[in-house]
């Protein structure tokens, strides 16, 4: 009885293990600043495709950023024109402008201003700035002037966001004239590849090493964007780790009262008390007229005959 005892505690406790976790985490550098190689492991049979999915996805999709989202080009009144003694035409213009790579440290829209004469070529370091915004790619090639007596003004505004944000889901904004809308690339993440690898933990052959491969933009490192990522998925996943609380949580919240339609007409109908001073007072403005009088219901009297005295006669 004893032994059969020890056996089944000895179930239960395997049963109740938690599923382990990886505990080791490396950071290996890429080719240049912003590439960067992280390596977790071990992983649990299955965990290494489902973590790196996940992050993946929130990677790409979630993380904030900033880009342009509009220009006005002095002399230019849509993206299908040209600039006298500029090489690109306004469209290759714009193009180049998706890819300018900003860092804003401000929650409001920005303008930047852009001015440049005579002939030379016109980069991103040639944009005047403010002390909310860093370019961080300054030699991206913008426009190129071609002669003595060219001349290009332009405002750039730029903004920060997440994803990817195209004209067509900013048509109810309110838009300057002259101001050419540009599809705005927010995200920081220019690719995230997954890889996994068997590794041998023990006896167990089916552990994984989850390899991410991440390359972004320069305004973010790999390592901030992981962990910001990490970040938004833990913030939705503690949504769903105690639902029983959060419906109490539902219940003890006082629901507001709905008023019908009737309740609203009611309310509508009732006329507020006045006291009789303010009753004359307004009698006398002509603020309320006073009721005429009801007319009186002429009464007319009916002559009845008088009843003849005398007592009933007896029945038979």
């Amino acid at each position: 009885v004893v032994g059969t005892k020890f056996v089944i505690i000895c179930k239960i406790k395997n049963y109740m293990e938690n599923i382990p976790l990886p505990s080791k985490i490396e950071i290996k550098k890429g080719k240049n600043a912003n590439e960067a190689e992280i390596v977790i492991e071990p992983c649990y049979p299955g965990y290494g495709v489902t973590i790196g999915n996940a992050l993946r996805r929130a990677l790409l999709s979630s993380l904030p950023g900033a880009a342009v989202t509009a220009v006005r080009i002095k002399g230019v009144q849509h993206e299908f024109s040209t600039i006298p003694h500029v090489k690109e035409d306004v469209i290759e213009i714009i193009l180049n402008l998706k890819l300018l790579r900003l860092k804003i440290f401000d929650s409001e829209e920005v303008r930047l201003i852009l001015k440049a004469r005579g002939e030379t070529e016109v980069k991103a370091k040639n944009i005047k700035t403010t002390s909310d915004v860093e370019i961080v790619n300054p030699d991206l090639h913008i426009a190129t002037l071609t002669h003595e007596d060219a001349n290009l003004e332009m405002e750039i505004f730029a903004r920060c966001g997440r994803g990817y944000v195209p004209t067509e889901a900013r048509e109810k904004e309110e838009v300057e004239s002259g101001v050419i809308m540009i599809d705005s690339i927010f995200t920081p993440i220019k690719n995230v590849g997954i890889k996994t690898e068997d590794m041998r933990v023990g006896k167990m052959t089916n552990y994984s090493r989850l390899i991410l491969d991440i390359k972004t933009d320069g305004t973010i490192s790999s390592k901030e964007a992981v962990e910001k990522a990490a970040k938004i998925l833990i913030d939705h996943f503690d949504l769903i780790i105690d639902l029983n609380k959060k419906k109490k949580e539902e219940k003890i919240i006082p629901k507001e009262k709905k008023v019908t339609e009737e309740e609203k007409i009611t309310e509508k109908e009732k006329v507020p008390e006045v006291s009789e001073k303010e009753g004359e007072k307004l009698k006398k403005t002509s603020a309320i007229k006073p009721r005429k009088k009801k007319e009186k219901i002429k009464k007319t009297k009916v002559k009845i005959s008088p009843k003849k005295r005398g007592r009933p006669k007896k029945k038979n």
